[in-house]
C-alpha cells in the first residue's frame, strides 16, 4: 500500500492522531506498506506546526519525497504547492503503478480531485 500525507495528516501525526500513527508504524514494520512525505507538504505542515518537518523526517517508515523537475513544473502550475505536491505524488508511476492513496484529516478538499482519499479523522 502506497499513501501520501498531504500536509494536514503531517499536523494531525504531530498531534498525536491515532489513526496517523498507525500509518507511521505500518509503514516501519511492515512489508509492502510505504509512506511518502511530499516536500512541499512537509513544509506547509511545519509552518502549521513547527518541529513536525524533523519529527517525520527522523521517522524510519517515511519516504520525504523532494522536488525533480516534474514535480516541479506541475506544482508551479498550481496555486498552493502542498497539495499540488501530494496530488503529484500520488499520480501513478513506475514504482507505484497504482498510484498512492491520500492520508488526509480534510477529505473534502480532495474532492474533484484524480485521487483516492484515506479520512483520517476518528
Amino acid at each position: 500500500m502506497h499513501i501520501v500525507l498531504d500536509e494536514t495528516a503531517m499536523a494531525a501525526a504531530g498531534q498525536g492522531n491515532v489513526l496517523a500513527s498507525r500509518l507511521i508504524h505500518r509503514a516501519h514494520a511492515e512489508p509492502g506498506w510505504f509512506l511518502y512525505a511530499p516536500a512541499c507538504a512537509l513544509v506547509e505542515a511545519d509552518r502549521t506546526r513547527p518541529g513536525t518537518a524533523e519529527h517525520l523526517a527522523a521517522l524510519p517508515g517515511i519516504t520525504v519525497l523532494g522536488l525533480d523537475l516534474p514535480a516541479a513544473l506541475a506544482v508551479a502550475r498550481e496555486e498552493t504547492w502542498a497539495a499540488a505536491h501530494s496530488r503529484y505524488v500520488a499520480q501513478p508511476t513506475v514504482d507505484r503503478p497504482d498510484g498512492a492513496v491520500v492520508a488526509t484529516t480534510v477529505p473534502k478538499r480532495w474532492s474533484g480531485e484524480p485521487v483516492r482519499v484515506l479520512d483520517l479523522n476518528p
